[in-house]
């Protein structure tokens, strides 16, 4: 029996690294872009980097690193993200940030990214819309808003490096470009089930990984530099405007169930539970919605 023949290799992805650069590099003395085919973990990566192979220096530069395909990419809490060459969007960005108080900065990324790849629109969050919004799910998650429900769109990871009393960041970023499809193993599991996968193709620009890379990096980097200076409060009103939890019963990984009443100043969660007001940090829990919102 003859073999079916291999499907054709997919275009090049012509990647934004020179205009990204170009907007970037004023404001980060040093900084340049890379490029690679393949690797374990664009986090994993720039951590090796800064902390320095044995018997060599640490490479301190800032850098923002773009991988086509991810065997080993890691998400909050050790969880695992394997990206496709052209199915995802999986970079970092690694620069020194010395910022009064680190709480929240996976938020205010969050809020950048969002605002990067698309507007708010009228309607508040859990009504029906007829345009999919970007939303954010504390502490990392991005979160595809519909008529038809709730699909997750991407994650982010946020860690820290020291060198000589000098701190750094490694900001990660996962976006998922194309359709994912969901493994039937993963039907069974409820909380699977109740947020499947959307992408960029679910939303009316349609963004490919190379335009949305273009849209997020510049601003990303303004973003950081922002936080160092002014912190989580500068943009608490902007995640309020995209917070999905908010007014939700969720329910945290200790089994304590409650009702999300947005963030504090400092980033922690705020949920009120049969024992009164609580604040969780991203540390402490993993929530999940505990039922979806009844449509209005």
């Amino acid at each position: 029996m003859t073999a079916p023949p291999c499907p054709p290799p997919s275009p090049p992805i012509r990647w934004p690294a020179e205009a990204i650069w170009e907007a970037v590099a004023p404001l980060l003395p040093g900084f340049t872009v890379e490029v690679l085919p393949e690797i374990d973990s664009t986090n994993s990566e720039l951590m090796r980097r800064l902390r320095g192979a044995p018997g060599q220096p640490p490479q301190l530069e800032p850098v923002l690193l773009v991988a086509e395909q991810q065997s080993a990419g890691r998400g909050r809490l050790g969880r695992s993200w394997h990206s496709q060459r052209g199915g995802s969007l999986t970079f970092s960005l690694s620069l020194p940030l010395a910022p009064a108080d680190w709480s929240g900065l996976s938020l205010a990324v969050g809020v950048s990214v969002a605002d990067s790849l698309g507007p708010l629109g009228a309607s508040p969050f859990g009504r029906a819309t007829t345009r999919p919004r970007i939303g954010l799910k504390w502490p990392n998650d991005l979160w595809l808003t519909t008529a038809q429900g709730e699909r997750k769109l991407g994650g982010i990871l946020v860690e820290t490096a020291s060198w000589e009393g000098q701190r750094f960041v490694v900001i990660g970023v996962g976006i998922n470009v194309q359709p994912v499809p969901v493994p039937p193993a993963s039907l069974a599991q409820p909380q699977a089930a109740a947020v499947p996968p959307g992408s960029l193709q679910d939303l009316p620009a349609g963004l490919d990984a190379a335009a949305a890379l273009l849209r997020i990096a510049p601003a990303l980097v303004q973003t950081v530099q922002a936080f160092e200076q002014f912190g989580f409060q500068a943009f608490q009103a902007r995640f309020a405007l995209r917070d999905v939890l908010s007014g939700r019963a969720v329910q945290l990984s200790s089994g304590v169930q409650g009702t999300a009443h947005g963030v504090g100043d400092n980033g922690a969660l705020r949920v009120l539970t049969a024992s009164g007001m609580v604040e969780v940090s991203s540390a402490e829990v993993s929530v999940r919605p505990a039922a979806p919102r009844p449509p209005c």
